[in-house]
């Protein structure tokens, strides 16, 4: 029953607004928990702005000089010019003052009237949209945020027929700026679109005011570089790297080959895959989103959720992208005629995407494989420039921990990088118990999944690269290509990928047999050929050694610029329900619907192990006066300079009296980023002064740092500040 009202309410999201990171994953029940500490802050949060109705506030990211940008993504259509369409807008004539305080602002009043509701509001200066959706740019021969086929035709479905992730330029994302000198440089949006896109527009400064040069902006989808790597999905969150390029982040939501809690193993107990299977099952299917409503079809009461089978729009949209011939849909419904002459690769989606050679005529794009394939919202690059940690978002999914096993920027070619890749396990049982989220800490190991370098998996993955949608009838059903596709041979096709697993990719078997040999012998101690697995079936591999996954949106992850040990990382997790409150994993506490923020304080490895709760969301019954302001369904978290923290909403609302999301600012009780405030190196963010052990106060050391550690910490520290 949980499952089936997960997938209704998915399904009445989708068919809002494709593209956005979608909220509402579990339904708010009508019961009135009362959670201790719900909603509740550590700290001081005030609401800075709200943004047009129907958009969410994505792609914060504040200048060096304080002034404040971020994305409107997928507002209403029924708003006033211009708030009724996409762009990328800054708060003109207002700056943030960087000492840690938010006394910098007046906090911003709820909307009170429609005029308020549909348009852009802030504390203090104006709203100026510097670039709006399919703007003409590139002289004119691209659109902003429209990707292309390689012949330059807009793929859009006033052009093409099939389904599409999202209207075409409609959902911007992450911004990340990439100064050249004296205040100009490049700004990078993501587009959360399949295909995806991320634009390039110049940007400059004078007399206080910023422009943009859409004249010499270009989409870096359209280049032959990104094709080559694949071109990217639904390009989300983001981060810039301490070597000052764009990361982007693709939420691949169409990832999970079992649904929610479920694991191999449970295909394997069953002898079947009804009532598990999910949408990477079905990812070469022609027609692959249509799975939910055939599964409905042939199991009838016993049919469920095919979880990111809505995540599949859009595929066949990218194999134009990639140079397939389009299939004529006749009547504009997507049929079920395969496509076989060029098809995406599966594995190829799910990636950190750092743009290289950002200020170049073309950006060289490089996918981190080796940091595992997941729905990313975001990954936070940490000062060593070797650890890194990602959000992975949806329901029941992961926070991640990657370690190179060097600085990544020292290797001379990216597809050389190697390190570890590791998954949580929550170990303390108060987490398990029924305890209120807002007071109990969640204690987390990490364990390996395996190590690889970034060359390896993508040749690992490339085995996979000639299977097409022909490959999913041939293997799977009695039909061989140049036949008549009917309704019999889909249906035999997709009830043997339900019992048995998609025969073309990697298989179930496989899988157990990763996980058996890692039980016996350790991440290190499997076979060759199955060392793909962890990096390929990231959630899958992790579920099976009996990780944490269970996290229910992950949204957000940052932390200070050049944070040390001793400095936080802050995770955003949008819902605090479904299994993060049953009795199904390591996590069971009580259910907050508007979500949990919590902080990590960086270790001298630059680990994190105690996560801490600091703002706390309302529980679904909360009325207006209660949710009215409150932080609701955080996605977006940005950690500026002086330690305060831009949280932006994807809000499901609840009992609130208006139904704009918000951006609010976190002002922590505590924080040693204090003392490095006000060191902004002119890339936009701020940086620690990569300072020594001396310069955190003394609260953030305490006694966690032998002599020892603080020596080999100032070492490091030393190295790393360049």
């Amino acid at each position: 029953m949980v499952e089936f009202t997960r997938r209704k309410l998915m399904s009445t999201s989708v068919a809002a607004a494709l593209g956005a990171s979608v909220s509402g994953v579990a339904v708010a029940q009508t019961d009135d928990s009362d959670t201790p500490g719900a909603p509740s802050v550590k700290g001081d949060l005030k609401r800075f702005s709200t943004t047009a109705l129907g958009a969410e506030v994505t792609g914060p990211y504040v200048f060096e000089d304080g002034s404040l940008l971020y994305s409107l993504q997928h507002p209403s259509r029924d708003n006033p010019a211009p708030f009724d369409k996409s762009g990328i807008g800054y708060f003109k004539g207002f700056s943030f003052e960087f000492d840690g305080s938010n006394d910098d602002f007046e906090e911003l009043s709820t909307p009170q009237t429609n005029d308020e509701q549909g348009r852009v509001r802030g504390a203090d200066g104006d709203f100026e949209l510097l670039a709006r959706e399919a703007d003409p740019i590139n002289g004119g021969t691209e659109r902003l945020g429209v990707a292309q086929t390689p012949d330059g035709e807009d793929i859009t479905q006033e052009d093409f027929e099939g389904t599409q992730y999202g209207d075409a330029a409609f959902n911007p994302d992450c911004n990340e700026f990439v100064a050249t000198g004296d205040g100009d440089g490049y700004l990078f949006t993501n587009w959360e679109n399949s295909p995806g896109n991320v634009s390039r527009i110049p940007l400059s400064k004078e007399d206080g005011e910023w422009s943009a040069d859409l004249d010499n902006a270009m989409n870096v989808a359209n280049t032959d570089a990104f094709r080559d790597i694949g071109g990217t999905r639904i390009n989300c969150y983001g981060d810039l790297s301490p070597w000052g390029t764009m990361v982007s982040s693709e939420e691949n939501y169409a990832h999970p080959r079992v649904s929610l809690t479920a694991t191999v193993s449970d295909v394997a107990d069953a002898g079947t895959g009804k009532g598990i299977r999910g949408a990477h099952e079905f990812w070469n299917r022609p027609n692959p989103n249509g799975i939910q409503e055939a599964i409905d079809s042939y199991y009838g009461d016993d049919s469920w959720y095919v979880q990111g089978y809505w995540a599949m729009t859009g595929v066949e949209f990218l194999a134009y992208y990639l140079g397939a011939d389009p299939i004529d849909q006749g009547d504009g419904e997507n049929t079920v005629d395969p496509i076989g002459d060029t098809y995406p690769n599966p594995y190829r989606y799910g990636y950190h995407v750092d743009i290289r050679e950002p200020t170049a005529e073309t950006p060289q794009p490089v996918k981190y494989y080796v940091m595992g394939r997941a729905a990313w919202e975001a990954p936070d690059i940490q000062h060593d420039k070797k650890t890194v940690y990602g959000c992975s978002d949806g329901d029941s999914k992961g926070i991640y921990k990657f370690v190179a096993d060097r600085p990544i920027q020292s290797y001379d070619d990216p597809m050389d990088i190697a390190g570890t890749l590791y998954a949580p396990k929550v170990t303390n049982p108060e987490a398990a118990a029924k305890n209120s989220p807002a007071e109990t800490n969640l204690e987390i190991e990490w364990l390996e999944l395996g190590s690889a370098s970034n060359r390896e998996v993508e040749s690992w993955i490339a085995d996979y690269d000639d299977v097409t949608q022909v490959d999913y009838l041939e293997t799977h059903a009695d039909w061989s290509e140049g036949d008549d596709v009917t309704a019999d041979v889909v249906e035999e096709a997709d009830r043997e990928v339900v019992a048995n697993g998609n025969q073309d990719y990697i298989t179930d078997a496989e899988i157990l047999e990763w996980a058996d040999q890692y039980e016996a012998n350790g991440a290190d101690g499997v076979d060759d050929e199955l060392r793909r697995v962890p990096f390929l079936e990231t959630r899958a591999a992790a579920k099976e050694i009996g990780a944490s996954i269970e996290f229910n949106k992950a949204e957000g992850v940052d932390s200070i610029e050049k944070a040390t040990p001793g400095n936080y990382v802050y995770f955003g997790i949008s819902e605090f329900n479904d299994d993060l409150s049953n009795d199904t994993g390591d996590i069971g506490m009580e259910r907050v619907d508007g979500g949990v923020v919590y902080r990590a304080e960086l270790e001298p490895d630059y680990n994190v192990s105690t996560l801490e709760p600091v703002i706390t969301g309302p529980d679904g019954s909360d009325p207006a006066d209660v949710a009215d302001d409150a932080l609701i369904n955080v996605d977006n978290v940005y950690v500026m300079d002086d330690g305060r923290v831009l949280c932006c909403e994807d809000a499901d609302q609840f009992g609130r009296s208006y139904s704009n999301d918000c951006l609010y600012v976190y002002e922590p009780e505590d924080d040693p980023g204090r003392s490095n405030r006000g060191n902004g190196n002119g890339n936009g963010r701020g940086n620690g002064d990569g300072g020594n052990y001396d310069h955190l106060s003394e609260r953030s050391r305490g006694s966690k740092m032998s002599e020892e550690e603080k020596a080999a910490f100032n070492r490091m520290a030393a190295e790393n500040d360049d």
